[in-house]
């Protein structure tokens, strides 16, 4: 039977081996000899000579001095050699029960297939744990806590849901296994987009100078994931500079090697956006939410289109007001305005805004209007729902109170100056799951919101156990480009207990970090501090 070319090599690479360990043998052998040779020394006196004067003890002290010295050297020599012949051997050992296992002798005969049996189970095991995953289908989950969220990252940069009390929410990797491993999996990624397959929809003869090759500086974003019993989920975005077209790139990790789920081009230039805002008042706070629309969804983004769904009388001329004035400005007229002489409803108000929508499908993106987002994360939010596949539900970063971030300056800065991911600046909403991305038949499949609900909260909750308990995947993540702006809280009387709970838990969450509570609880402590502490430098100063 034909040798396999790899077990030429290894045979060969094993017959080096044996020739270099033995000419190692052969030179620690001369060395041993040359060692144990006598030797003379220039400068020592002749016996009979100059030494005559001393006596034969002296000699035979000598002689036997210089002889303990050249046996503890042989078996010092000698305990070496051994060493090595015992090393020689193993390593002899080894190299035979590898090529054994590589070509097991059947019948007298080398044979490969246990080998080819052993690669194919192990590819075999490896697919199983990607299909177990939540890569290309959700789960059915039993409520929102059993989602697994990701975390998302740059080329530079973590944005992470888990901080405990030293990590931060947004961090440089500093533990050189999770850089190397962003590194490995961004490249990774080039490796397919750059090297693709025929399973990848792009022809093999089309030569590199017909392709346009992706780098390093092309990687936009990334999210990942771990399930502890699978494996490790990446989704890679890369997109060129001067482009519209974003190659996305799924990866997993199943405990082992990267495998490659997909690869694929997403052309997003033609995918509106309908931005659904409820709102009830709150005038201020829609001319400063329109105020980004106008920077972002008009000036950069221009694709998408406003819906704004209003409860009550007071006010609405004032949203009118705001909305044609922005209208004569920009030339901006994808707009839509909804009124209804009822009480605030968010869900009703959300489910009103998707359902005035008539031209077909379209993407929405339920928001409020004390939501700051950019226009990346539009792209992002275009990239992350699919219809009849998937939905996203983004972690939005909660601003605390600027008075107290801001205590100690005169005025606090402005909005724009305050969007940072830092402890004391604000934290990942992870409880909150009002700031979606979804497809309207998505939504309307599902069964939308349960208009049950009134008042405050509670409808975004189930909304989001409906899609848990359905088959589209639910891609959870914090997002660099999604801020809540804080604002006062109001928690009516009339609210259901649960409701008036969830109202003041999230009242307390916005208000500050757990430093600056503590430092407001402790304020007269520290107060008093300070006083003592003047007091003493003053009596000193006088003394």
């Amino acid at each position: 039977m034909r040798m396999p070319r790899r077990g030429l090599v290894i045979q060969a690479r094993t017959r080096w081996l044996l020739v270099g360990l033995a000419l190692l043998f052969s030179l620690i052998l001369l060395m041993y000899l040359l060692e144990c040779a006598p030797q003379t020394d220039g400068n020592g006196s002749l016996p009979g000579v100059v030494g005559e004067s001393m006596g034969k003890e002296y000699y035979q002290a000598l002689l036997q001095e210089q002889e303990e010295h050249y046996q503890n050297r042989a078996t010092s020599l000698k305990r070496q050699i051994a060493q090595l012949k015992q090393e020689l051997q193993e390593m002899s050992d080894k190299l035979k029960s590898l090529q054994e296992k590589k070509s097991p002798k059947v019948n007298g005969m080398n044979y490969q297939g246990t080998k080819e049996q052993t690669s194919n189970d192990l590819l075999e095991f490896l697919h199983s744990q990607i299909d177990k995953a939540e890569v290309s289908v959700g789960a059915k989950l039993p409520s929102e806590y059993g989602v697994i969220p990701f975390e998302s990252f740059t080329s530079m940069k973590v944005f992470q849901l888990e901080m405990g009390l030293t990590r931060h929410p947004e961090e440089k990797p500093v533990r050189k296994d999770k850089r190397d491993e962003l590194v490995e999996v961004i490249e990774a990624g080039l490796e397919v987009i750059n090297n693709p397959d025929e399973e990848d929809g792009q022809d093999e003869d089309d030569g590199v100078g017909d392709r346009q090759l992706y780098s390093e500086n092309d990687f936009i974003e990334g999210y990942y994931r771990t399930e502890r019993d699978k494996g490790t989920q990446y989704e890679l975005f890369y997109k060129k500079m001067d482009g519209m077209e974003y190659r996305h790139v799924t990866l997993f990790r199943p405990f082992g090697p990267l495998m490659k789920v997909k690869s694929e081009t997403v052309d997003i230039s033609r995918s509106i956006i309908n931005i659904i805002v409820p709102l009830a008042g709150r005038t201020e706070a829609f001319a400063q939410f329109m105020q980004n629309f106008r920077d972002v969804c008009i000036h950069q983004d221009k694709r998408v289109h406003l819906t704004v769904v209003y409860f009550g009388q007071d006010g609405l001329s004032e949203v009118k007001s705001i909305l044609e004035s922005v209208a004569r400005e920009t030339d901006f007229h994808n707009y839509t305005l909804v009124s209804l002489n009822e009480e605030f409803n968010r869900g009703r108000g959300l489910d009103m805004g998707a359902r005035a929508w008539e031209k077909g499908e379209v993407l929405m993106f339920f928001c409020d209007v004390d939501v700051y987002f950019t226009a990346e994360f539009l792209n992002s939010c275009r990239l992350n729902a699919e219809p009849g596949k998937k939905v996203f539900y983004p972690v939005v970063f909660s601003l605390y109170n600027p008075a107290i971030v801001y205590a100690n300056q005169d005025i606090p800065p402005p909005v724009e100056q305050q969007l940072v991911h830092k402890k004391d600046s604000g934290f990942w909403r992870d409880f909150g799951f009002g700031m979606t991305c979804q497809y309207r038949t998505d939504f309307l499949t599902v069964g939308g919101f349960d208009l049950e609900v009134k008042g405050w909260g509670g409808e975004d909750v189930h909304l989001y156990r409906k899609y848990l308990h359905g088959e589209l995947m639910v891609v959870r993540t914090p997002v660099p480009g999604l801020f809540h702006l804080w604002h006062e809280k109001h928690c009516a009387d009339e609210l259901t207990p649960e409701q008036y709970r969830m109202c003041i838990q999230s009242k307390a969450m916005n208000e500050a970090s757990h430093s600056h509570l503590g430092m407001l609880v402790f304020r007269d402590e520290i107060e008093a501090h300070l006083r003592k502490q003047a007091y003493r430098t003053n009596s000193e100063a006088v003394g």
